[in-house]
């Protein structure tokens, strides 16, 4: 079956990850990591995307990410991805792609959807970032290079990050909304949430209602929900 064009909308946050290929490592040390959030940095400037949440860990790269364009997503995401396997190959002296495929994206519903979203991203990287606030370690700048969760919680200002609507909905003050988010860490995913947004990556569908994807078949090119499993009933009219 042919694979479908990714799914991308016009001023809509989209979950988005860019996985090396057969788990092997993207980064080997600090000095890669930073590169890569350098490259980072610079991509989403340059295509004027603006970011909900980031992840880095050693094989993959996840975001929350919103951009006027649809298109820019595309442009900031190919200009990292090559621009980091040539530094990372260079330095470790290698050869090859780095990469698995082409970047996995899904458009997320905004309001609690995005909200969730963002703790989806912020857990995966790790350490835990409930128990790492309540350590005292939000203020480490290596945890920082790591994950967003200590701008949603830890008072680390960063450029990369544009707040949603969701977000400031937490509370009156920064203090209000750091506790709230901090809270919706701590409570984390249910298995059926995590699910979701793993399974909307894979196959490029939209995260949130069935309204919402039902909507967005009206701008959209391609299909915005799974056909069902299994053959096509017949219908009762027919003998």
């Amino acid at each position: 079956m042919a694979r479908l064009p990714r799914l991308l909308i016009d001023g809509l946050p989209h979950l988005i990850s860019l996985r090396a290929q057969h788990g092997q490592a993207m980064l080997r040390d600090a000095t890669d990591r930073q590169g890569l959030l350098g490259l980072l940095r610079e991509s989403a400037a340059v295509q004027r995307v603006s970011l909900q949440g980031w992840s880095v860990q050693e094989s993959r790269l996840d975001l929350v990410a919103t951009a006027a364009s649809g298109k820019s997503l595309s442009l900031m995401m190919q200009a990292l991805a090559r621009r980091h396997a040539a530094a990372f190959n260079r330095r470790h002296e290698r050869r090859g792609s780095l990469w698995e495929g082409r970047f996995r994206a899904a458009v997320i519903e905004p309001g609690p959807w995005l909200l969730r979203g963002m703790v989806h991203v912020d857990l995966l990287a790790g350490p835990d970032p409930a128990e790492a606030a309540e350590r005292g370690s939000s203020g480490s700048s290596n945890v920082a290079s790591v994950s967003s969760w200590v701008v949603h919680v830890g008072g680390l200002r960063d450029a990369l990050f544009q707040a949603p609507d969701v977000y400031w909905a937490l509370g009156n003050t920064p203090f209000d909304r750091e506790a709230a988010y901090l809270g919706l860490l701590r409570e984390g995913l249910s298995a059926q949430e995590m699910h979701a947004f793993e399974s909307a990556l894979r196959g490029g569908w939209p995260v949130g209602s069935a309204a919402f994807a039902e909507a967005l078949a009206g701008v959209a090119d391609r299909p915005t929900q799974p056909r069902p499993r299994g053959r096509p009933r017949r219908s009762l009219l027919l003998p």
